[in-house]
């Protein structure tokens, strides 16, 4: 439409013969992001709910650490919500580009609410039982299989093309923000009462479901008009795509070896004396970083394309795993996962506009939870590597390894003219008709 308004602007100004353009040819002023209400209004519901996410994945261990003294137990609350979130993601991708986007919004994030909020409730008569902190896990992880694809959309869908990179920025700062404050609060939180962090978390979850309730945006067209490739059309785009493809594969290898790369750290950092609490401050370098890479977001995109952005900060990333062996101990860690956490937030607005640039909007929802199914499958494969290295290897061979890993696994992509030479794409696909 923009393109379309351009040209007669200029046509008229060149022919004598026409009027000159008048007050209703000049598009109308954009409204500044922070003016936009229906974006700032999703945009509060959102970190809300993120920030109720992460202190839940902190809180909900804790508690049944404290209930049942088995690590095991713990660990399988994670699994549960992950392993859920998984398995119904690709399901949540074909529901937001098929239904009522902003309905299946407001259903999940009340069962969430629901969920999390029994818990407190059974903690006023007595300690909750394994089981029943299980099936929250699994409420939890199902809904935001439901709700994630959903949220990306919405919130995008409600600012002007040009200011989506602007917008996307902005809601980096918020997972990231999430992302450092999350932890910490809900330690604190769980120290003034077991009840008191999930209270918390079900505040924050009400506050994104009133967001939601107050907010309308819009949701796929007419059924006739959205069936378009069946539940698993997101993998196929993603397969097909000459751009999405090799992106997607360096980016899931960042993540398998990101995650394989922090057992070995902790373990290396404890040998050398560090304290618990210290580790935790370390491996928070990364958080930190994200939170500062946000501000930065819209420069990098302006000083390189997509694929050479990709590279250069897959590339910042292979030394990392070798810092630990390096002078400095813990704080040469936090610097090297500060650095490698800054590049973060350019990645995933990279990839969010490849996405909308170049996937119709009723394919959107599908590709997304397809991306997202791919880059979370790589976390849980990470960790356990991690664990097979140690078992054969000290930690310092067994971060050398990743290191060498990653770097091997970045040859086939640096080498890739389609990623050195890509661009960025100008604007969003149009839909097909009919």
């Amino acid at each position: 439409m923009t393109e379309h308004t351009t040209t007669t602007t200029a046509e008229r100004t060149t022919d004598p013969a026409r009027p000159a353009p008048g007050p209703e040819d000049t598009p109308p002023p954009l409204v500044p992001l922070r003016r936009n209400l229906r974006f700032q209004s999703l945009w509060i519901g959102q970190s809300c709910a993120t920030l109720g996410m992460r202190i839940g994945d902190t809180a909900f261990p804790l508690l049944v650490l404290a209930l049942t003294g088995s690590s095991t137990a713990a660990g399988a609350f994670g699994a549960v919500e992950m392993a859920t979130a998984l398995l119904l993601g690709v399901h949540g991708g074909s529901i937001a580009d098929r239904r009522d986007r902003r309905r299946v919004l407001l259903a999940a994030d009340s069962t969430r609410l629901l969920a999390i909020a029994s818990v407190p409730a059974a903690l006023a008569f007595g300690p909750p039982s394994l089981v029943h902190l299980l099936v929250v896990a699994a409420v939890i992880g199902a809904t935001s299989a439901y709700t994630g694809p959903i949220r990306l959309l919405a919130l995008r869908s409600v600012v002007a093309p040009e200011q989506l990179p602007q917008a996307l920025a902005q809601d980096e700062a918020r997972m990231s923000g999430a992302a450092l404050a999350g932890p910490p609060l809900a330690g604190f939180l769980f120290g003034l009462g077991r009840s008191v962090p999930f209270l918390g978390a079900a505040f924050a979850s009400l506050v994104a479901l009133v967001s939601a309730l107050v907010v309308r945006f819009p949701s796929p067209a007419a059924p006739q008009q959205r069936e378009r490739g069946g539940a698993l059309a997101g993998f196929r785009v993603l397969a097909s795509s000459p751009l999405l493809r090799p992106a997607l594969a360096v980016l899931l290898v960042i993540n398998l070896t990101g995650a394989a790369l922090l057992l070995p750290v902790m373990v290396l950092l404890r040998d050398h004396g560090t304290s618990s609490g210290g580790i935790g401050l370390v491996l928070a370098g990364e958080a930190v970083g994200a939170l500062a890479g946000a501000t930065l977001v819209s420069r990098l995109h302006r000083l390189a394309g997509p694929g050479v952005l990709l590279l250069v900060v897959a590339w910042t990333a292979v030394p990392v795993p070798l810092a630990p062996l390096l002078p400095g101990g813990a704080v040469t860690v936090f610097v090297a996962l500060f650095v490698v956490g800054a590049g973060v937030p350019s990645l995933r607005v990279m990839l969010d506009l490849l996405v909308f640039r170049q996937v119709p909007d009723e394919l959107r929802g599908r590709v997304i939870a397809a991306t997202v199914t791919l880059l979370t499958a790589g976390m849980p494969a990470g960790a356990f590597a991690a664990g097979l290295l140690l078992d054969h290897l000290s930690p310092a061979a067994a971060l050398a390894t990743i290191a060498g890993a990653l770097a091997a696994a970045l040859l086939p992509a640096t080498a890739s003219r389609t990623l050195r030479r890509a661009v960025w794409p100008a604007a969003a696909p149009m839909s097909p008709q009919g």
